[in-house]
């Protein structure tokens, strides 16, 4: 598994000695945020998520993973701004209530040490006062609770974008179906189709997903809100509504009897 060694085992961490000149810390600093660590650098893109929640941080390190991202957890500001200082983040998802440091302190430590890592705001606080002071406080986006996680994944992968100045795909095609990104606009073969925003987010997991099992719970995560019940028939509904308009025949959407479905070129 990637950040382990053969046996299995995490390998050891490194913290480059430029990196710690740059940060200006003490040695004891640099050993305790080493201690830290239960993760070993990779060139995966990493991103650290800090919510104390139970709930909203298994479902978006889960999420985050699923998507491809290496992620690394802490429930706590201060274990938070241990990692960062010692890590090269790509991305940062920070709550703002959180015990010993919070959310707005943190990231201004993280800014007053010069670390620039891209970070996501994920408040229940929704006022438009909360947002400025989020965003003045070195926040690069500011999302409120509740949400769907095709959202908040939409807009770290924009946050990893500009900070790394790479671009995504603008189109989507998996045998005869195309996805256009930009103008919405879905087409299988030369016919134009009309969907709504949950089937067009259903429909580009799938394609992101292509010839990849997904299980009813990742769809859940991924296109609605973290709150539903996974024994919900919600899934089953909106794939219904989506083969009905791309796959009448049932040529490209598969069900996996007991693991999910799949979507698999005609």
């Amino acid at each position: 598994m990637p950040g382990s060694t053969a046996g299995g085992t995490p390998a050891a961490t490194i913290v480059k000695p430029s990196r710690i000149r740059q940060l200006g810390c003490g040695r004891f600093f640099v050993l305790l945020a080493c201690r830290f660590l239960p993760i070993i650098m990779n060139e995966a893109v990493r991103i650290l998520v800090v919510e104390d929640d139970e709930k909203i941080a298994s479902f978006v390190v889960k999420g985050l993973k699923q998507s491809g991202y290496a992620v690394d957890h802490s429930s706590d500001g201060e274990r938070a701004l241990g990692l960062a200082l010692a890590v090269a983040y790509d991305a940062a998802v920070v709550d703002l209530m959180l015990p010993k440091l919070d959310g707005l302190s943190l990231i201004q430590q993280l800014r007053t040490k010069n670390i620039r890592v891209p970070v996501l705001i994920l408040s229940a606080r929704a006022s438009v006062d909360d947002r400025v002071r989020g965003l003045q406080a070195g926040g690069d986006d500011y999302l409120t609770k509740p949400f769907a996680f095709s959202e908040l994944l939409a807009r770290v992968q924009a946050l990893i974008r500009r900070a790394t100045q790479t671009t995504e795909p603008t189109r989507l095609t998996v045998g005869g179906l195309s996805l256009d990104l930009i103008t919405r606009e879905v087409r299988r073969g030369s016919e134009k189709i009309e969907l709504q925003p949950r089937e067009f987010a259903l429909l580009e997991y799938l394609m992101r997903n292509a010839n990849r099992a997904v299980t009813k719970t990742m769809i859940l995560e991924h296109i609605f809100d973290f709150s539903f019940d996974p024994q919900t028939n919600v899934v089953d509904v909106l794939i219904h509504r989506l083969r009905s308009k791309v796959d009448p025949d049932r040529a490209m959407i598969h069900t996996l009897r007991g693991v999910g479905y799949v979507l698999r070129p005609a």
